[in-house]
Formats: structure tokens, sequence, C-alpha cells
């Protein structure tokens, strides 16, 4: 990537973006369907939906080779031209302020917090940093920092990420409560077009593997942590966290068995999405209003 001296990216510091999204019942029932509950025809929805609201919208001829929205220097620019080619969704930190109904005039404010350049055993890294701010209706609803995390590509000849599963390694007298599922492709498409996601990673097995060379199609961070929030509601109930925040650590893989689990300790309640091999895929904590 170079020197990083050679990179200011101070002028997207502050950039600010706002969309707009109408939280209506067609959606409400898709998004009830992906994750087969019942969809409400009326009232408030399940905490984590509002990652499936004010989705990107670049034009197609506007994507990379990965799927992505390219990055450029142009004045319009969100993001910064961060010149590394992967991107992921590495963690998020969510408030959450009052329950997002059917029916409300969703705005959502986006803004880049900070850009960091660092060095890993992967090699460079470069961390961004975005604050939402979504409202319903004019109300504060949701506040969110996500970090995205850019990084150099693997070689073309890199093993296979991650190494296959052997035995089925999750023990769950560790955790208070737990519910084992198999993302397959069919989950993963479907979230996918709830979130208008377009990451190749996610949908496009060859690409997943022969370029991006992971083992399959990878399980997207948002969705595990989705189905964790509701893992967290058939415990304590809808709409009853106050916050919820998540790191990625490892990739899930489609078509493979995924342990969640949830336990609460000393340090609050402890979540996490596990594969069948004992990696955690997603690491997570939440506190109760």
């Amino acid at each position: 990537m170079g020197d990083a001296a050679t990179h200011d990216w101070s002028g997207w510091l502050g950039r600010e973006q706002v969309s707009h999204d109408l939280l209506d019942p067609a959606l409400a029932a898709r998004w009830a369907g992906t994750f087969d509950l019942a969809a409400p025809d009326a009232g408030a929805m399940p905490q984590g939906i509002h990652l499936c609201l004010c989705t990107p919208d670049a034009p197609s001829a506007a994507l990379g080779e990965d799927g992505h929205p390219e990055r450029n220097d142009r004045a319009d620019s969100f993001f910064p031209p961060v010149p590394l080619p992967r991107r992921m969704w590495a963690a998020s930190k969510m408030q959450f302020h009052a329950p997002l109904v059917i029916g409300a005039q969703i705005e959502r404010v986006s803004r880049i917090a900070s850009i960091e350049e660092k060095s890993g055993r992967s090699g460079t890294l470069v961390f961004v940093d975005v604050d939402h701010r979504t409202s319903a209706d004019g109300a504060l609803a949701v506040t969110e920092r996500q970090t995205l995390v850019y990084r150099e590509a693997a070689a073309s000849d890199a093993p296979l990420s991650p190494p296959p599963a052997t035995v089925d390694q999750f023990d769950p007298a560790d955790w208070d409560t737990h519910h084992t599922l198999v993302p397959d492709p069919r989950l993963l498409f479907r979230y996918s077009a709830l979130t208008f996601n377009t990451h190749r990673i996610h949908y496009d097995a060859p690409y997943a593997r022969d370029v991006e060379r992971y083992r399959g199609l990878v399980v997207h961070g948002p969705l595990m942590a989705s189905l964790l929030l509701q893992l967290a509601a058939r415990e304590f109930g809808d709409n009853r966290l106050a916050s919820f925040g998540f790191r990625a650590i490892s990739p899930a893989i489609a078509d493979e068995p995924l342990h969640l689990a949830l336990r609460q300790g000393e340090a609050g309640i402890e979540l996490a999405a596990i594969a069948a091999d004992g990696r955690e895929c997603l690491k997570a904590r939440a506190s109760l209003t």
C-alpha cells in the first residue's frame, strides 16, 4: 500500500450522508419471513430491523468487482478512497432508544468519525468508523458506530479460510441458553436482498473461493448479529435491550452448523455465534433497559 504518509484522508472526516426510508408492512413481512418469524402487520418491530433500512443505493455501474460500491476521491464520495481491495464489517456498537414501528418514516444520518491505518499480520489495514443516527418519525430510535476494515487481497494460492471443520466442539453446558441452525444459501441470499448488499462473498461461491479464498459462502456479520438479537428477544422479550455490540472474529460458512449462545455474568449479557469446530465467529455483549 505504500507509505502511510502519502495517504491523507482528513478531508473525509466528518463527512455526512442522509438517507430516508419507510418501514412499511411489506418490508416488515419480508424481514420476518427471512427469519421464520410471525409477520406483524402493525406495531413495533424486533431489534435488528434497522440494519435493513436506508440501504445503499449505488448504481450497478458504480460497483466494484467484489460488489461493493467503488471508492473514489470525488467531492460527493462518502467513503474515503482507501486503495485496498477487501472490505469487511468488523464491529458495531448499538444503543436502542425507542422501538421502530411499522409505518414510520425513517431518516438515517451517517458520519465518518475516524480513519486509522495500521499494520497487522495480514499486512496493511485501514479502519473506518462510521456513526449512524436512525430516527423514526423525527424521534431518535437507534445510534450505532460501525467499524469497517479494509485489507489487502489474499494470495491466489493462499489456503482456504477457515480450515475444514472436524468434530463438533461446542459445549452448551458453558451457556445459559443456545440455539443451533444451519444458515443455507437461501438465507444468505434473502438477507443480502433485504440489505441490498451486493458483496459477492455472500452469494457467489466461485468468487468467494477462488478470489477471496474462503472455503464457501460467508455468513454476513449483521445476519449473525440479528440472529443473536432474536436469541436475546426469546430470553428477555422484544425490544428489551438497551445496548448491543458485536465483533467479528472468524468467518462462518454457509451450510455448516452455527451455534447461537447466551449467558449472563458479572460483566453483563454475553452472546456468541460459534462454528461447529468451536471457533467463535462473532462475539457480542448486551445490556437490558
